[in-house]
């Protein structure tokens, strides 16, 4: 049977439609994930009793601490926690300068396809410092951007999966 140009044409357009409809890659590309090194840029002060930050913007008015090599690894019986839907959860501190200020978290996979990354920011902070948790929907390399009002902080971490992962997160209501 001979398979004529508009006919392939077809049969190409359906594969690519139907590659587009499969669900986000949970697995990381061979792209090499260009992690974010901490820079030393904390704030420019001592926020109480603790260190404000090892990464920071270069005003020094944001800043977060970032692990050492880029990599935050989900492991059995290690740091973080995983949703219901299968989201790694990780605690993440943040320092900003001013009081009474509200920090927002936006990030998106770099290696591949995924929905974007969540946050929870809980209230009762009115402080120069921030608890979060970052919720990496798939294991990948992802850019994350913390703002309040117009202080910015952007890095690349390396969200990693290892076998079945840590324990399942048990949120308070």
């Amino acid at each position: 049977m001979k398979i004529t140009r508009p006919i392939m044409l077809g049969l190409v357009s359906t594969i690519l439609i139907s590659v587009k409809a499969l669900p986000q890659s949970a697995a990381p590309t061979n792209t090499p994930c260009a992690v974010t090194r901490t820079n030393g840029l904390g704030l420019t002060h001592d926020v109480g009793q603790g260190r404000a930050g090892n990464h920071g913007n270069e005003k020094r008015t944001i800043a977060t601490t970032l692990w050492p090599d880029g990599t935050i690894v989900f492991k059995p019986g290690g740091a973080g926690c995983l949703e219901d839907d299968g989201a790694m959860w990780m605690k993440w501190p943040w320092w900003h300068e001013g009081k009474n200020k509200r920090l927002t978290i936006q990030g998106h996979r770099l290696d591949g396809e995924a929905p974007p990354l969540r946050a929870r920011i809980p209230d009762g902070y009115s402080g120069e410092f921030q608890s979060s948790a970052l919720i990496f929907p798939t294991p990948g390399c992802w850019q994350v951007t913390g703002t309040v009002e117009d202080q910015t902080l952007t890095f690349v971490v390396h969200a990693v999966k290892v076998g079945e992962g840590p324990r399942r997160c048990r949120h308070t209501p």
